[in-house]
């Protein structure tokens, strides 16, 4: 007889030693951008599946959390741009409290990137410029999908999909209630793993006009 064992009783045997790398001080970049852009393009270069994507924490006004994976977008001093429906979950929680968290998960690379900010909407031409550049099937599903709504079946968004196709066979506007959000950084960490869990933990944190380095124990 096959013996089944439940994957959940290995989870607190699993672990793994962290030696790809180590992070210094005097290898950091000399501003948080460029050592962004740095991990970034190691992360590209080495393959890293959508090394884009990070997990955007919100809160709503009562300070319940939430979380979910969004696909960066842009990112320069201002900060990182991700776009969304603003009726959504996160749009709603990003306006009524516009605070936020991002996570950059590479761990193939043993990495981390986590930032912490204020969040506000990228000017309208810019959230124009980029839905145009989209595909256009994203673009109608930007109008098709009432984001985080509760709907009784798929057939409500199928059926949405066959009537805007039929409405915007070529040129499809952007929808008013769609567009890109800015994370404007107070904080960004970056995390490396390394072995006996005594990572490497270096944080850009603003003060004032200012930014300071500071090395934070794991």
């Amino acid at each position: 007889m096959e013996i089944v064992t439940d994957p959940a009783e290995h989870l607190a045997e699993m672990r793994r030693t962290y030696t790809l790398a180590g992070l210094t001080e005097d290898e950091l970049a000399g501003n948080w951008l460029d050592q962004f852009r740095r991990w970034y393009d190691q992360a590209y270069a080495a393959g890293v599946i959508e090394p884009n994507a990070m997990v955007f924490g919100t809160a709503d006004s009562a300070a319940r959390p939430s979380s979910r994976t969004v696909l960066c977008k842009g990112v320069d001093e201002r900060g990182f741009v991700l776009y969304t429906n603003y009726t959504s979950r996160k749009g709603r929680e990003s306006a009524d409290n516009p605070h936020a968290s991002l996570l950059f998960p590479w761990y193939a690379l043993e990495r981390q990137v986590i930032v912490t900010g204020a969040v506000e909407r990228v000017e309208d031409v810019t959230s124009d410029e980029y839905f145009a550049s989209r595909p256009y099937g994203s673009r109608i599903g930007a109008w098709a999908s009432e984001q985080s709504a509760v709907i009784p079946s798929r057939a409500v968004l199928e059926n949405a999909r066959a009537e805007l196709t039929a409405r915007y066979p070529e040129t499809v506007p952007r929808p008013p209630h769609w567009g890109g959000l800015r994370v404007r950084p107070a904080t960004v960490e970056f995390w490396q793993g390394r072995p006996d869990r005594l990572h490497d933990r270096l944080r850009f944190r603003r003060d004032g006009t200012e930014w300071i380095v500071e090395r934070l124990s794991p």
